[in-house]
């Protein structure tokens, strides 16, 4: 049996090779694996959209820096995003939970008050799961329920030539908060009595520890009558994601740099740490922003709108991506984001 590296294939190459010969024996399964979740239909009116996703103690958090009850939170918020990502709305979730020795009730009534809290916030039903033990740390296991009807139902597959590429809110500052935590960490590690003041930096922490998941996008769609042709959630970085709807859709992209929004306290801690702001919204990830493209008769509708910028529009050039900068060179996108098994490698 030869024995191939789970580094050689990366993440979505890893699920690309497991997944592609499944098959479906139910008519109700309309989409498996390859869209921000799956979706069933059990009736002509809505869909049922159904999502999940880990968090692992030493991959996705690190339990010094990051409050149980922002992790809890955050553990909601992330599926949500991925429903919102379809145009629908979240209903319910399902949570599993491996605990190490390490943990007391009252460090897990913290994180499920964060649980509680987020599914307070998005009005969604907290309705099973399973606890078991674990040899070390901490993962967290949410899947996500939710419902949308079959007109407003959005793939990453729809996207036409010419259709503009929008974003909500701005992008990089998750990453942002996460190099400052990461700094202060090994300051804090090299010399305990030194406590950080973290205080100019509380929109990125924030951003980090606790991503809100864009549901009032969603609700201004509904208001304009917008349909998006193709929606993403950002959680890998604004490149790997306009690259998943370029290959779903079989089209390409050009986006502008100078179009990008980005914080002005992002592009701060990018240049403390020497890194372009351009390249904290390409490749940071986990910002949790909606990216999508609407067609161009939508134009009027959303040009006026604060949270929404348009930085591009799909071209008929399969799955090629460019970045056209502010010095008018036209660079090829690559995904360099997340990669759940890039650590493994280093």
């Amino acid at each position: 049996m030869s024995k191939t590296p789970i580094t050689s294939l990366g993440e979505f190459g890893l699920i690309d090779h497991l997944t592609r010969n499944i098959t479906h024996y139910h008519k109700e399964t309309l989409k498996g694996v390859g869209d921000d979740t799956a979706v069933a239909a059990f009736s002509k009116e809505d869909q049922v959209l159904l999502t999940k996703d880990l968090l692992v103690e030493g991959v996705h958090f690190n339990t010094m820096y990051t409050p149980l009850k922002h992790l809890g939170y955050k553990s909601i918020a992330v599926n949500l995003s991925d429903i919102y990502a379809m145009n629908g709305t979240p209903t319910q979730v399902i949570i599993g939970v491996a605990i190490s020795s390490r943990y007391t009730v009252e460090a897990m009534e913290e994180l499920y008050a964060g649980m509680k809290l987020a599914c307070e916030k998005y009005k969604v039903d907290m309705v099973g799961g399973d606890t078991t033990t674990s040899v070390s740390g901490l993962t967290i296991s949410v899947t996500a329920m939710g419902k949308v009807s079959q007109n407003n139902i959005t793939y990453r597959s729809g996207a036409n030539t010419d259709d503009l590429i929008c974003v909500s809110g701005n992008l990089g500052g998750a990453y942002a908060g996460l190099l400052v935590l990461e700094r202060e960490k090994e300051v804090y590690k090299a010399n305990p009595g030194v406590q950080p003041d973290l205080s100019k930096y509380n929109y990125v922490l924030e951003r980090q520890l606790k991503p809100e998941p864009r549901k009032d996008i969603t609700e201004i769609f509904s208001r304009l009558q917008i349909t998006p042709t193709a929606m993403i959630d950002v959680s890998d970085g604004l490149a790997s994601e306009i690259l998943h709807i370029c290959k779903s859709s079989k089209k390409g992209a050009a986006i502008y740099e100078e179009k990008i929004p980005v914080d002005m306290q992002t592009a701060g801690v990018g240049h403390e740490f020497e890194i372009d702001p351009t390249t904290l919204a390409l490749n940071g990830g986990e910002d949790y922003e909606l990216l999508f493209t609407i067609s161009q008769k939508d134009y009027e509708k959303i040009k006026d709108l604060e949270d929404i910028s348009i930085i591009g529009h799909i071209t008929n050039n399969p799955q090629q991506a460019d970045l056209i900068t502010t010095s008018e060179n036209v660079v090829p996108l690559k995904a360099q984001g997340w990669d759940a098994f890039k650590k493994e490698e280093e």
